[in-house]
């Protein structure tokens, strides 16, 4: 499944907008040029509405949901209403709908790799999710990142919430819905490639009670959860909320989530950075990312310099021991001049 064939898909299901939403919204109901219903899992009410024809404010297809903020287009209608998570089979619904015969197999000799195929349709769904969630504020996140001492959150737009993201905890298993942080996973010029779900207990006390809490969906490979755009200084490493710390006492110095030790080691240097700073999980594969970075910022001429948590990680150092201590902690460790500019400054 391309970005193309999931554009024609969602304009054909446009053109018969009214006839998608009786079908699949079919606890709505037809108000003038919009399809009124309580949300995208069919709900009865009015929070939701879906233009049924194009107009100068906007395409036929296109839905908002005034109540949460969610917004999408008819693909995303069908995969919420009946629960879909696979694109794939998001697809087949809607060809099924339209009457559309299923693509004719291509040739192996003409094929992409599977591999390419599945990043494909990956990356897509990624988009998808992206676009259905909304701000952090108020919600589930917003308790879930303060519980962690984590308050400052101005400048984390590359975070969202999704009041019920599925979780499926394997090919076979049932599906379920939790609220959960949706973090833009983006390369250098901000272009989003994948996105990682944290699914969150409702009430934002902690993860999800499932085995699997943390997922990433689509291209992480390089890439990163960024926090602040990077220019001549960067701080990277693993998780979301060790990065985050980090930002309560340097809200200023720029920041890369790469998910994981593998991801972390092959990062993307931005064209103009000089200084690396990375956050150290004290476990052989941080040892071993950190050693892959240190040779790569080497001969890339980039000072590389670890940063080291006083207890398990920095928002472990946060929670327990609190930001004076974390600022004391940090300040011998950073160049000189960044004390100046990015702690120093966070004081003034």
């Amino acid at each position: 499944m391309t970005l193309h064939d999931a554009g024609d898909l969602a304009r054909r299901l446009a053109e018969n907008a009214e006839a998608v939403c009786r079908q699949y919204l079919s606890a709505g109901r037809r108000h003038g040029n919009y399809w009124l219903v309580g949300d995208v899992r069919n709900t009865p009410g009015r929070s939701l509405f879906v233009r049924l024809h194009d107009t100068a404010n906007g395409r036929a297809g296109k839905w908002t949901d005034a109540q949460s903020g969610e917004h999408g287009d008819l693909l995303d209608v069908i995969r919420e209403s009946l629960g879909l998570v696979d694109f794939r089979d998001v697809a087949d619904e809607a060809r099924a709908f339209l009457s559309l015969p299923h693509p004719d197999p291509v040739p192996p000799s003409q094929d992409r790799p599977a591999r390419e195929r599945a990043s494909a349709s990956s990356s897509e769904a990624a988009r998808r999710l992206w676009a259905m969630s909304g701000p952090i504020i108020g919600t589930s996140v917003d308790a879930y990142l303060r519980r962690r001492d984590i308050t400052l959150l101005h400048g984390t737009e590359a975070l969202r919430f999704h009041p019920r993201c599925f979780y499926r905890p394997d090919e076979d298993g049932l599906t379920e819905t939790w609220p959960a942080m949706i973090a833009a996973v983006t390369d250098l010029d901000g272009t989003l490639t994948g996105v990682h779900r944290t699914w969150l207990a409702a009430d934002g006390r902690g993860k999800a009670p499932v085995d699997h809490p943390r997922r990433a969906l689509g291209g992480l490979l390089g890439h990163a959860v960024r926090f602040g755009v990077a220019s001549d200084v960067l701080a990277a490493g693993e998780g979301i909320e060790t990065v985050l710390s980090l930002r309560q006492v340097l809200p200023d110095l720029p920041l890369a989530a790469c998910l994981s030790s593998a991801h972390l080691a092959a990062l993307i240097f931005p064209p103009l950075l000089r200084r690396l700073y990375v956050l150290r999980d004290d476990d052989p594969a941080g040892d071993q990312a950190l050693a892959t970075l240190h040779a790569r910022a080497g001969d890339a001429g980039i000072e590389l310099i670890g940063l080291s948590p006083r207890l398990g990680d920095f928002n472990d150092d946060l929670r327990a021991l609190g930001r004076g201590a974390l600022r004391a902690i940090l300040h011998p460790q950073l160049a000189p001049a960044d004390v100046a500019r990015f702690l120093e400054a966070a004081d003034t």
